[in-house]
């Protein structure tokens, strides 16, 4: 469904993606994980269209989006979540995601004038699927709260949330796990787990928890120093040298090894 191929995005001298490869397959749930200033947040700006590459190309069912903006992409089914949840804090919750789909009637002056009726019908379909989402992330008993007031695993759910009210065929996640407690994140998971199986929902998945990655994520691929370092299922992904190293440093990694052995 993805393809980067030879991706770079430099900042002046600073390469923070410096050759990166990767594929992701249509139907996966794909565990992105590396050390911090690894480039993979950044990466993931590049292929949402936040950031345009220095160089590199992003293929996304044969098409090259490269460059593309990410309200483009939006409309193409690629979406992309916020280690910091971006909601609509003075909204409520319900209201949060009915805000999502584009081209509602009632954003034309004109329609609010002389085609009411059908904006209303569109508000009325738009709330039932606003509930049917809340429902099916066990948070209706949320819909009118204020979104400002949620925990920051709500939030992250009310992001899940926003996607389901379009057609996404592809999803980033971006630390979703960050800030969650592990009651929240299980949930989380169970809807990222659901939303793939149920719905065919592709995701890639950033996140450090690797217990969080070892239960949903297969493949999982490894970035370091803007490049990608590894590939696997995540029980190859931990035993793998070189990933132990770009996470603990030879030192440690060694040190490791031999508190293993002894």
């Amino acid at each position: 469904m993805i393809v980067v191929e030879n991706l770079h995005k430099h900042f002046g001298s600073f390469r923070a993606v410096d050759g990166a490869s990767l594929k992701i397959e249509k139907g996966s749930i794909t565990g992105l994980i590396g050390p911090n200033g690894a480039g993979k947040s950044t990466l993931f700006n590049v292929i949402a269209g936040v950031y345009k590459p220095t160089s590199g190309r992003v293929i996304m069912d044969g098409e090259d989006i490269t460059g593309l903006p990410p309200h483009e992409l939006f409309h193409k089914g690629l979406l992309r979540t916020f280690q910091i949840a971006h909601e609509f804090s003075s909204l409520t919750v319900r209201e949060n995601l009915m805000m999502v789909p584009a081209g509602q009637s009632g954003e034309s002056l004109w329609n609010t004038w002389f085609h009411r009726r059908r904006i209303r019908q569109e508000e009325e379909a738009l709330r039932a699927k606003a509930d049917e989402v809340l429902e099916f992330l066990t948070i209706a008993h949320l819909a009118d709260e204020k979104a400002g007031n949620l925990s920051g695993g709500q939030k992250k759910l009310l992001e899940l949330g926003r996607t389901m009210m379009v057609d996404a065929k592809v999803v980033f996640l971006d630390e979703v796990g960050a800030g969650v407690n592990r009651t929240l994140l299980n949930t989380i998971g169970d809807a990222i787990v659901r939303l793939n199986r149920e719905r065919g929902y592709t995701f890639c998945v950033i996140e450090h928890d690797m217990d969080f990655i070892g239960r949903l994520c297969d493949p999982v691929i490894v970035m370091a120093e803007g490049k990608v370092l590894a590939e696997g299922h995540p029980d190859e992904i931990m035993k793998n040298e070189a990933v132990i190293e770009a996470y603990l440093g030879r030192g440690l990694k060694n040190k490791v090894k031999a508190e293993a052995q002894a």
